[in-house]
């Protein structure tokens, strides 16, 4: 089965407050939305965990062919090869990514500008606002 995966993270702050979201739509017309509150972390830091979260859930769909969308270029660089990652924080959740990936039959990664991630950065931005909201 395939899957469009759009992924975002947002950070007030950086590092503050964050969160990441993706969505999933699939051939047949499924779409899947989630959104995760990530407590204190770096806007880099939650552009990773979007893509573990949204690659772990087309997992749990059965998802074997999956085009990834992204707005981070950092990440969508480094998960290709073309940016080397020296942060260590960001190398372990780097790994994470690649061993996710060696999961799926077919997966491809490419840099949206954030129009075209409109969704995922929405999703992201309203978990932080109901996150201050009981706070």
């Amino acid at each position: 089965m395939k899957a469009i995966l759009n992924v975002d993270g947002a950070s007030r702050g950086n590092p503050g407050q964050a969160s990441c979201a993706a969505v999933i739509k699939t051939g047949d017309d499924r779409e899947r939305e989630l959104g995760l509150y990530l407590g204190v972390a770096t806007n880099n830091v939650a552009e990773y965990a979007a893509l573990i979260a949204g690659l772990t859930e087309c997992l749990e769909m059965g998802i074997t062919d999956v085009d990834i969308r992204s707005d981070s270029e950092l990440c969508v660089r480094q998960i290709k090869g073309e940016y080397k990652v020296r942060n260590e924080g960001l190398a372990v959740l780097h790994r994470k990514v690649l061993g996710l990936l060696s999961r799926f039959e077919k997966w491809d990664i490419r840099h949206v500008r954030r129009e075209e991630n409109k969704a995922a950065d929405s999703i992201s931005n309203r978990v932080l606002d109901l996150r201050a909201l009981i706070n």
